[in-house]
């Protein structure tokens, strides 16, 4: 059977993809497009309007293969977990809306679609993966779901509350992927800080991480997805001191002014904010700092605006990303005001990221002339004969930007080198590889 798989969303649905794949791995033949495909599977994301836009024109868009070649077409993830009852009615062109709470017979349900016997197996789970990302990486989800409510986020109400992996099943995934040569480990989750809160009734990540670097290997951990008023201290000081962690702070914190903050039900301040960032540089000068932030949400003024400019000046990112507020049905900001316009928000979301492109400039400009150890290629550029790379400054996916290296050898991907930094832009480095 040809299989044509295309995944939505964030990393974390990405995990999910990868699983899904896991099921079909023997009885399927993965192909590039989806004219050449006996089953599509479209992994979609719900977490905000435009991510629903997307799916629902991605499914629109394969319905109309699945006319012209007879296949098979099932939607799986986000959408389906909070629409399933109105996609069936509005969409009966797809055989089979799978929401996540399915994922556990989904091989059953395939099986079902496919009108096939015994072909696919009942195993979601991360050790029968098929791997989308390179090699030398791996993405290990470490727990679904969230028990903060912010006033802006739907997440809850599709993922549920936090539901953590036991620290054993990690540390096996985490050994696995080292042994297969892994070097770069991404810890994911919704809330990363609040890992074996439900399991161990109480805060584990350090616990965790305690049980990843004591696997034998060459390999780092990144951590993504920090909620701010619990990176503790014990935290910042394990990244400190620990070898194997990347110094890399991923901390959304949707807003600096505590108007917003409140507004939106999260905990902590600005004067908090200020503190917690302080403190990461203080303790560890090269950490690198990155965050998200939301521009539009009710109540926000043009001069809370300023202020987080303001804010992100004092800071100094390294990375920021931001989106504009999106109102979600069922959460807590469908009872406030929503009077600012669209034609606004994408202004103020202008002017927020032009004033982190300056600050993001500023910072690469202070790495001309530093050599930077453990610089690994990702890719080569034939237009400009240049390799791409990245360092631990970089998250993957090219949230962040990456690295140009010109090199003195042919390298191969997933080659760690050091690299001379000779020019700089608000989001590339380039640099010369050093022996």
């Amino acid at each position: 059977m040809k299989l044509y798989m295309q995944s939505l969303g964030c990393v974390k649905n990405q995990v999910d993809s990868e699983m899904i794949l896991g099921v079909m791995k023997d009885a399927v033949t993965l192909v590039q497009t989806p004219q050449e495909a006996d089953l599509m599977v479209l992994n979609t994301c719900a977490f905000i309007e435009p991510a629903r836009k997307e799916a629902i024109d991605t499914i629109l868009e394969l319905a109309d293969y699945k006319k012209l070649h007879r296949s098979k077409l099932v939607v799986c993830g986000c959408l389906p977990q909070r629409y399933k009852e109105q996609l069936n009615e509005l969409l009966p062109e797809v055989d089979r809306f799978v929401s996540i709470d399915e994922y556990d017979h989904l091989g059953t349900i395939l099986n079902a679609v496919c009108q096939s016997s015994h072909v696919f197996q009942d195993r979601f789970s991360p050790f029968q993966r098929i791997y989308s990302t390179p090699s030398y990486m791996r993405y290990v989800k470490i727990s679904e779901g969230c028990t903060n409510r912010c006033a802006f986020c739907a997440i809850p109400l599709i993922r549920g509350n936090l539901k953590s992996r036991t620290m054993e099943s990690i540390t096996e995934e985490v050994r696995q992927a080292v042994s297969e040569g892994v070097y770069e480990i991404n810890l994911i989750s919704q809330d990363t800080t609040k890992y074996g809160y439900d399991l161990y009734h109480r805060l584990a990540l350090v616990d965790l991480l305690r049980s990843l670097v004591a696997i034998p290997g060459d390999f780092k951990i990144r951590l993504l997805y920090l909620y701010p008023e619990i990176v503790t201290d014990e935290l910042i000081d394990f990244i400190k001191e620990e070898k194997k962690m990347m110094p890399y702070f991923d901390i959304p914190i949707q807003h600096s002014e505590d108007k917003l903050l409140k507004a939106m039900l999260r905990r902590g301040s600005h004067a908090d904010l200020v503190a917690l960032f302080s403190k990461i540089k203080e303790k560890i000068p090269n950490a690198v700092l990155r965050t998200t932030l939301m521009v539009g949400f009710p109540y926000e003024t043009e001069e809370d605006v300023d202020r987080m400019i303001a804010f992100i000046q004092e800071v100094r990112f390294d990375h920021l990303g931001a989106f504009t507020f999106s109102l979600e049905e069922n959460t807590k900001a469908c009872e406030y005001p929503n009077e600012i316009s669209e034609q606004t928000k994408q202004k103020r979301y202008e002017r927020l990221m032009k004033a982190q492109e300056a600050i993001a400039l500023s910072l690469q400009q202070e790495k001309i002339g530093q050599v930077l150890e453990d610089v690994f290629i990702i890719d080569y550029d034939e237009e400009s004969y240049l390799y791409v790379a990245r360092s631990d400054a970089f998250a993957p996916d090219d949230i962040d930007g990456c690295i140009y290296v010109a090199a003195l050898e042919e390298l191969r991907i997933g080659q760690k080198v050091r690299v001379r930094i000779v020019d700089a832009d608000a989001y590339t480095l380039t640099g010369v590889q050093e022996k």
